[in-house]
């Protein structure tokens, strides 16, 4: 079943459709447009077309978890992928993260599918190299050695894995590298979210990884729901463990740089991991979120060294002092102001979390003022992503949900295993859940996990890649009006990081301001595109300006009005760069 095109619905018909007449807080729905005339945010909303075009796509992926009735922790908790252009033809690939059976047997691994350029999509995982077999969790995609190719870091239960890029065909070497993910002193580890960056700003890519709890088969722990059956256990049962930092040498080799940076912390139980720069030093800044322990916010303090403030910014708690279970999290500037809102998907029972920056420093979760309170609190949201999918210039939310015990249902029947994926859409002050709107095939249930945005089909606008924890990834097509304005911005770095990640891309278009932070950090266990960014301009003609700000703190201008339908690039070595 196919998708509706988009469409406009006003904002007040939204909110009475998904919150049965009444919203979590603010101004009644009734009155709600005319409270916010004027704002500068829509008051109609664009819903757009969602299409599953996984078969005609050609994406034939299945994560298996090696499940066999045991319940081992891990096997309810992958797994990621994303979008990556691993070949350089400028089409968006998808690599996906696998599983495999606990004894290492079995054809399961991960996958690399090269896209064609026609919306489908060839198995090359063979062919070059990508089909490791592992015990998989997430993936990070970033060139370590500046070679011009993308390279793969792939998270595991046990050894992690570092996949170099040669042309095209994949190399591992992670032991050279000394990159495994396992503590000093230990020789094994489980390893979730990673993220390439930038941290000490020499100019090539480091590396952090997240790890989990201290689980292994031999330590696995009985717990149960119903008081007779095994069910998953939560990592409440289980001691924390440290991420770890490797600096990056010049592309020749890492070390770890976990302790000399400030980052050592057994306390954490960590899943995602998001990098921005919260305070505009340039230099990145880290959010950690934790499963069951208060989050980390380091702070880069410029010197190599990170500092904790997560507490003091209040964003390890939420608001009544307890500790959330955190899992995916993403950050957009909600509304043009340049202050950034962190969100992080939790637990069934706690509502997604909005912190929204009021200083530098300081977060306040908003959650349930722009509408996002009870419509998440009983779905447990892993993936978490913003698009602009409707290209009004205002950030929609993608959630993807499913819970961890295949038989919640039975102790909690308001909680299903399999859920379906949540799509918020920007109206007014707040977010609606535009999710029935889309039609039947992004609302089917699936116990969902990573979630990433790509414009794979390169038709202006990012579309939408689900994985899916023991079952078929799926990719979802998103249909913007044609009629709305939108422009391209690509970006090429200095030779030692041509993704030029830890740039600032900032667009001004009427009263609106957009930033983009290259990254590849954020949603769970995946990674969205870093290669091109869409920006949505509505209505409007042009974009007025854009400004990037590159890694090293030059800046590249372009003043003058950029037409609706352009796709512009910027290169490092441009002419027109200046020092501020």
């Amino acid at each position: 079943m196919t998708a509706p095109r988009s469409r406009v619905v006003s904002v007040a018909c939204l909110i009475i459709a998904a919150c049965g007449g009444s919203g979590d807080a603010g101004p009644d729905p009734a009155e709600y447009a005319s409270t916010t005339a004027g704002s500068g945010v829509p008051q109609e909303v664009i819903v757009p077309g969602i299409v599953d075009v996984t078969v005609e796509a050609g994406l034939r992926f299945r994560h298996a978890n090696g499940a066999v009735g045991d319940k081992w922790m891990p096997e309810t908790v992958g797994s990621g992928g994303g979008w990556l252009d691993y070949d350089g033809d400028g089409w968006t690939d998808i690599f996906l993260v696998n599983g495999r059976s606990w004894s290492g047997s079995g054809e399961a691994r991960s996958a690399l599918y090269r896209n064609l350029g026609d919306g489908t999509f060839s198995d090359v995982s063979r062919a070059t190299g990508a089909d490791v077999s592992l015990y998989g969790m997430g993936a990070a995609f970033g060139d370590y050695d500046s070679d011009g190719d993308p390279d793969i870091y792939i998270t595991a239960v046990g050894d992690n894995v570092l996949l170099r890029n040669d042309g095209g065909r994949f190399t591992d070497v992670t032991a050279v590298l000394n990159v495994e993910g396992n503590p000093e002193g230990r020789t094994e580890a489980w390893s979730t979210g990673a993220a390439w960056l930038d941290h000490d700003r020499d100019g090539d890519l480091d590396l952090f990884v997240c790890n989990y709890v201290r689980w292994t088969p031999a330590t696995d722990l009985f717990q149960t729901l119903d008081g007779t059956t095994k069910s998953y256990a939560t990592p409440e049962a289980y001691e924390g463990d440290t991420c770890l930092l490797y600096r990056n040498e010049e592309g020749v080799r890492f070390t770890d740089a976990t302790r000399a940076a400030g980052l050592w912390n057994e306390t954490g139980k960590a899943l995602g991991i998001l990098v921005d720069d919260f305070n505009e030093d340039g230099w990145p800044d880290l959010v950690v979120t934790n499963d069951t322990e208060p989050n980390f916010f380091y702070v880069n303090l410029g010197d190599g060294t990170f500092e904790d403030r997560g507490v003091r910014a209040g964003i390890a708690f939420d608001p009544t002092g307890r500790a959330r279970a955190g899992m995916g999290v993403d950050v957009t500037d909600l509304d043009g102001d340049g202050r950034l809102t962190v969100t992080i998907g939790n637990f069934s029972r706690e509502s997604i979390s909005l912190y929204a920056q009021l200083g530098a420093e300081l977060f306040r979760d908003r959650a349930p003022e722009f509408g996002l309170g009870r419509p998440t609190l009983l779905p447990l949201t892993f993936g978490v992503k913003y698009s602009d999918a409707n290209l009004d210039g205002w950030d929609d939310l993608f959630l993807a949900n499913g819970h961890i015990e295949p038989t919640i249902a039975e102790v909690r029947s308001e909680i299903t295993f399999a859920q379906p994926p949540m799509f918020f859409v920007r109206g007014g002050e707040r977010f609606i859940d535009a999710g029935e709107q889309t039609g039947d095939d992004f609302g089917r249930p699936i116990v969902g996990r990573g979630l990433a945005v790509a414009d794979y089909d390169r038709d202006g606008d990012a579309d939408v890649l689900i994985t899916a924890n023991g079952d078929a990834a799926r990719l979802f097509r998103i249909d913007a009006p044609e009629s709305t304005g939108r422009i391209g911005v690509t970006l090429r770095g200095p030779a030692s990081n041509l993704q030029a990640i830890g740039a600032v891309v900032l667009v001004h278009a009427g009263e609106r301001r957009q930033r983009w932070y290259v990254t590849g950090s954020g949603s769970y266990l995946s990674q969205s595109d870093t290669g091109r960014r869409t920006f949505g301009l509505g209505k409007l003609a042009t974009a007025d300006s854009i400004r990037v700000i590159w890694p090293d703190g030059r800046i590249t201008l372009r003043s003058e009005p950029v037409p609706a339908g352009t796709d512009i690039e910027f290169d490092y070595t441009d002419s027109r760069l200046t020092d501020g």
